[in-house]
């Protein structure tokens, strides 16, 4: 144990790497069960006195803050591989938000595509997904989620009320 927030020396490591598709929540899924499995290797190595202490190297240290609610609006300015990545990072809490006439939906899913406008302005609707221009592209949004509702996959979201092309979510400022 160490005075600092998450500074103490490792005991045992072993890598795994995060997934193009990962989100929080698969990540602390898969992240779960290993831990689990290296707290028990750990203990038994100990008990042998073979559990080695290593300093966490300094470089590239940074604090994390809490994630706020207000982070999670989306920016349409950013690219389209920005803003996917934001979308899972912030799946499941707080999810990833934008306004559109005046709703605020829950964006969970998109894929990054061609497409340029004005950021925000929706390009094109259909069962694939809402198409919205973004910094220098487009991102696609395949799953949504309206205020009080459950998430949807895009055909589903658009049964209850559709955007039009050249209509805009809001860009954040």
């Amino acid at each position: 144990m160490d005075a600092g927030l998450d500074t103490g020396d490792m005991l045992l490591v072993e890598p795994l790497a995060i997934r193009p598709d990962d989100t929080t929540a698969s990540l602390h899924d898969r992240l779960a069960p290993l831990g689990g499995r290296l707290i028990v290797e750990a203990l038994e190595i100990a008990v042998s006195g073979g559990l080695t202490a290593t300093p966490q190297p300094q470089a590239g240290v940074t604090y994390a803050h809490k994630i706020e609610k207000a982070e999670a609006a989306i920016d349409w300015r950013a690219d389209a591989a920005t803003i996917e990545r934001r979308l899972r990072a912030f799946d499941p809490f707080p999810g990833a938000s934008a306004v559109l006439s005046g709703e605020t939906i829950k964006c969970w899913r998109a894929e990054a595509v061609a497409g340029s406008a004005q950021p925000g302005q929706v390009l094109e609707v259909t069962d694939a997904g809402i198409t919205v221009a973004c910094g220098s592209d487009a991102l696609r949004l395949t799953e949504l989620q309206r205020p009080g509702g459950k998430r949807l996959a895009a055909k589903a979201f658009l049964q209850s009320a559709a955007p039009s092309p050249g209509d805009r979510f809001d860009v954040k400022v």
